[in-house]
């Protein structure tokens, strides 16, 4: 309903002009009130027949698509309000703070690891010259350390074993070379030299057997140097790699420990005894670690020394074996011992691409 200040008359003179209206406040007032507590406009109609005309030229105002607007009583004007902007702004604001999160737990989480990692760097440095200061005790298990310098140098005069095999392989697949030149020459001047045809066929039919049991020798020692390799550069490796976990699992064991100790000893106070609770989690922690890593360590040296004996019997044997019926003269025996110990020979040219594959 209207009030009255918006269903009074306007007074008119004789002329028609409309009167002047004496200046009241509570005027403005009633028109405020109106514009803010009047009908709500989607609720309402538009008459297009005037006033009093019939229900057919009602249009409903919420059919009537526009910007929807709000009026702002202290300005005395009209304020366009948009709801879908609003809520993409809202929308986009939730993202961006979304994202300012996210990325600022990313970069505390990367200040908590390099804060401890810095500490753990600290304490370890410390320990070592510690140690080698001869001021710092050192956690030692002497059964172990035997094993480890065992290993350390059983590989290195492997290492030296897999060296000279691999000095003998060239030297020995330079004189093959040498030996099939010689007999291709050999065999091209017994056709030019009928008065030493014979000698020179001799020789030539010499170089060639030579040449395919140096080919089978050179098989054989191929397979040892690759088995040496494989026990000394991935059995081996693999296991000392296991004990330089273990051993930096040691040294970060002791710094805790002396850690531990160093706050074991000040006073009980307070902010003492939460660092001392701290440093004995931090202490435990580290102790689990060193003892499942020095664990891991005995197991794969027992299983690292049986496999050695495995694989170094089987390969010896085969050197052996090879080595005598070469020199021997043998060519049976050195084919029987391929084939005993499963080794194929390469055909000749089988590194050389076919014809079809040459650029």
């Amino acid at each position: 309903m209207l009030s009255k200040a918006a269903t009074m008359e306007i007074p008119m003179n004789r002329n028609g002009d409309t009167g002047t209206l004496p200046e009241d406040d509570s005027l403005e007032q009633d028109l405020q009130q109106v514009m803010v507590s009047g009908p709500n406009l989607n609720e309402t109609s538009i008459v297009s027949g005037g006033y009093g005309g019939t229900a057919e030229g009602i249009i409903p105002t919420a059919s009537i698509k526009g910007p929807a607007v709000r009026y702002n009583a202290q300005f005395n004007r009209r304020i366009p309000v948009t709801g879908q902007g609003s809520s993409m702004q809202d929308s986009r604001s939730s993202s961006s703070m979304t994202a300012e999160e996210s990325s600022r737990g990313v970069a505390v989480e990367k200040l908590d690891f390099m804060k401890q990692w810095g500490l753990n760097t600290y304490k370890c440095t410390k320990q070592m010259i510690a140690e080698r200061f001869g001021r710092g005790s050192r956690t030692v298990d002497l059964e172990l350390e035997a094993q480890i310098e065992v290993l350390r140098d059983t590989k290195r005069k492997y290492e030296n074993v897999l060296r000279l095999a691999r000095a003998l392989t060239n030297h020995l697949y330079s004189m093959v070379q040498t030996q099939h030149a010689l007999g291709d020459t050999f065999t091209d001047l017994s056709l030019k030299s009928p008065e030493l045809r014979d000698e020179f066929g001799y020789n030539a039919e010499t170089q060639k057997l030579l040449c395919k049991n140096g080919e089978t020798l050179l098989g054989a020692i191929n397979f040892f140097v690759s088995s040496i390799n494989t026990l000394v550069n991935k059995t081996m490796e693999d296991t000392l790699m296991t004990i330089k976990m273990y051993e930096a699992a040691r040294l970060e064991f002791d710094a805790y420990r002396a850690d531990l100790e160093e706050l074991s000893v000040g006073p009980r106070d307070v902010v003492n005894m939460a660092r001392i609770d701290t440093a004995q989690e931090q202490y435990q922690i580290h102790k689990d670690k060193y003892e499942r890593l020095r664990s891991d360590v005995t197991i794969k040296l027992n299983f690292l020394d049986e496999n050695k004996v495995k694989v170094m019997h089987k390969q010896l044997l085969l050197f052996h074996n090879a080595i005598s019926a070469y020199f021997a003269g043998n060519q049976q025996q050195l084919e029987q011992t391929l084939k005993q110990f499963n080794i194929k020979l390469r055909p000749p040219g089988a590194d050389k691409p076919s014809w079809l594959e040459e650029p």
